[in-house]
């Protein structure tokens, strides 16, 4: 199997990925299905049991999603793959900006981060302008947004406005662009397979995810910041981290990476993704909301776009630069 599997083409690969891919949701998503119909005699294990059907409802309605947009990426190029993810960032972006209220003097700020930087980022990761790619939005974009926002002469609440503006293109877009860029990344004798690498990405980082939530509800302990998540303590943290780890080492011949290299780029990705999962709960504490999007919907109608994907947005730029660090490419 492993030696037909080998044989197969660098397209026939990842095709062969996706299809097992989109066969275990098939059989993910039949399993929620039959567990719904289960029903309780009490009414308080009901209620619990339908708590935690919309929990998993939730959680593969974000794994279809995921799934069907990398494969579109894939399927359509690599120009397409990153006007794709350029869409995903425009409607993240647009869910961050909802937080606040903006004034009248942000109206061209605005329009230069969605309407300029943003395109012009997403241009920069598809064309492989990498050094200019990487710098962009932490320098150029950085000193530029407050310097057109102040010639809208709007002192009120400047710094606030500002630093709002910045923190969103950071994440959104600048953490969203490195997932088509991964794609592009070239290693000796491993060209065409970019899909695997942004797979491994995703999986690990989603594993962690989903195991540090399951044994935070199973084992509940004292939490590391009580104010932002009740759910991130110490002990789910770390076995969160050593499960996306060792599923990352596991899947190593799927990548360029060694065993003991595929492990430790899988935990500095999922460090990365928790820690700014946490990071983005504590934005929305601050701002009062328990989802992004107007009234904790996003625009895709389901809990927030953003909240789907944050955790990717901060992995995405660490390990990208990581991997590019560490193979010289």
């Amino acid at each position: 199997m492993i030696r037909m599997l080998r044989e197969l083409t660098a397209t026939q690969q990842v095709g062969a990925l996706f299809v097992l891919v989109f066969g275990l949701l098939t059989l993910a998503s039949i399993a929620l299905f039959l567990r719904a119909l289960r029903e309780h005699p009490e009414p308080a294990a009901q209620a619990a049991a339908r708590s935690r059907q919309r929990e998993y409802a939730a959680l593969m309605r974000t794994s279809w999603g995921m799934v069907t947009v990398f494969w579109l990426a894939w399927a359509t190029g690599d120009t397409m793959a990153s006007i794709l993810f350029a869409l995903v960032a425009f409607l993240a972006l647009r869910e961050f900006m909802t937080l606040s209220p903006t004034r009248r003097g942000d109206h061209r700020s605005l329009v230069l981060a969605f309407f300029v930087v943003l395109p012009l980022q997403f241009w920069l990761a598809g064309t492989r302008h990498f050094d200019l790619f990487t710098v962009f939005i932490p320098v150029y974009v950085f000193l530029a947004i407050p310097v057109v926002s102040a010639m809208a002469d709007d002192p009120q609440r400047f710094l606030e406005r500002n630093a709002k503006l910045q923190w969103g293109i950071m994440v959104c877009v600048y953490g969203m662009s490195h997932v088509p860029a991964l794609m592009l990344l070239e290693f000796p004798r491993w060209k065409d397979r970019g899909a695997f690498l942004v797979f491994f990405l995703v999986l690990v980082v989603q594993t962690s995810m989903v195991v540090q939530h399951l044994v935070g509800r199973r084992w509940p302990r004292a939490p590391l910041a009580p104010n932002i998540s009740s759910s991130f303590h110490l002990r789910s943290w770390l076995i969160g981290i050593v499960s996306g780890g060792i599923v990352g080492g596991l899947i190593s011949g799927i990548t360029p990476f060694k065993p003991g290299q595929a492990l430790g780029m899988a935990l500095i990705a999922c460090i990365a993704g928790s820690l700014g999962h946490l990071v983005m709960k504590a934005l929305r504490r601050d701002r009062g909301v328990p989802l992004w999007g107007a009234q904790g919907r996003g625009l895709t109608g389901a809990s927030g776009l953003l909240v789907r994907v944050d955790a990717l947005c901060f992995a995405a730029p660490v390990f990208f630069h990581s991997v590019r660090w560490y193979f010289g490419l």
